[in-house]
């Protein structure tokens, strides 16, 4: 599960020009913490490349009030809640590192190391009353995460964005793709 992620324009320059890409298209997405049902920058596909747009993250869930964050990669495409949103609507988070939680409630932040780097998380996106809203996937934790929580973001690298937005033959072998191992540090509560 990946409840809450980091998005910090002051800390990545990369981070910065997405920030600055989705401001520019006339979107205000959370920075700092973000939280479920924050709006959030988004690489999604665009007529000819990707683009960065700002939506809401969280599907309405079952109950009234309820958001759905989070998506299992391992049955994506078998739900009937994500399989259309699989295949026709993925996007990318892009993030500068995400927070998880331990049973005895010890908050951890994950990254590749202890900077504020890109780190790219695979979703996709829905329209529920004409309004974008988007989920992320987790998989299986590896080595760095297992000890902590028991599933994990599916994290991209760069030169896989635009593979996983237009390419479904790889989006759907990716599901089961091992994850890079992290880097992470207890945060106060």
């Amino acid at each position: 599960m990946c409840g809450r992620y980091l998005f910090e324009p002051d800390k990545n320059p990369e981070i910065k020009r997405i920030y600055q890409l989705a401001k520019d298209a006339g979107f205000n997405p959370k920075t700092g913490e973000v939280f479920p049902t924050d709006e959030t920058a988004l690489i999604i596909a665009g007529q000819r490349q990707v683009q960065v747009v700002g939506m809401k993250w969280g599907f309405p869930g079952f109950k009234t009030g309820q958001s759905l964050i989070n998506a299992r990669s391992e049955t994506v495409q078998q739900k009937p809640m994500f399989a259309d949103s699989f295949l026709k609507r993925r996007c990318v988070y892009p993030t500068t590192g995400f927070f998880e939680w331990n049973k005895t409630k010890q908050k951890y932040k994950f990254n590749f190391s202890n900077d504020p780097q890109t780190l790219f998380i695979a979703g996709c996106y829905n329209y529920f009353d004409n309004i974008p809203q988007s989920i992320l996937f987790t998989t299986a934790p590896n080595e760095s995460m297992v000890q902590i929580h028991d599933r994990m973001p599916l994290i991209l690298q760069k030169n896989q964005i635009n593979a996983w937005i237009y390419n479904d033959d790889f989006a759907k072998s990716f599901l089961d793709s091992a994850m890079p191992q992290l880097y992470s540090q207890t945060e106060n509560r």
